[in-house]
This record gives C-alpha cells, sequence and structure tokens, in this order.
C-alpha cells in the first residue's frame, strides 16, 4: 500500500491524487488530505468500493479511518 495526497477536488478520481513517499502532514481545516491504497501501476491509487466509502465516512464524520488521512 502506498500513500496518495489529494491533490484535487474529486475525491473519486484517481487523477485527483499524487502517489508521495511517506504518510503525509496534513495542517489546514477538518478536510481529505491522503489517503492509502494500492498503487496502479501508473501512480494512481486503486480506489475500490470500500474505499470509497470509507472516504465518504470519514468526510461525513469528520474522523480519520484506517486508510483515510484527515487535514489536522
Amino acid at each position: 500500500m502506498a500513500w496518495f495526497s489529494f491533490t484535487g477536488t474529486n475525491p473519486s478520481d484517481p487523477a485527483h491524487y499524487t502517489l508521495v513517499p511517506n504518510q503525509p502532514s496534513c495542517p489546514g481545516t477538518q478536510s481529505l488530505c491522503a489517503i492509502q491504497a494500492s498503487n496502479d501501476g501508473s501512480d494512481n491509487p486503486v480506489l475500490t468500493n470500500p474505499l470509497k466509502d470509507e472516504i465518504t465516512q470519514a468526510l461525513q464524520d469528520r474522523e480519520p479511518g484506517t486508510n483515510v488521512k484527515l487535514k489536522d
């Protein structure tokens, strides 16, 4: 599993993430910072349905998940 920083506007679009070497630090407001996912071979995350659900839940609850990091 790799870490991908959220760098776009659509959490469901793999192109809106950037592969990073380590878990990022995320100052700012409570919004999506990064996800941990498999690399698709083109340095994009594999957004499985369970991961999409985890992202949605984390944003709704304003609580990070196992594979979802929110801004601090």
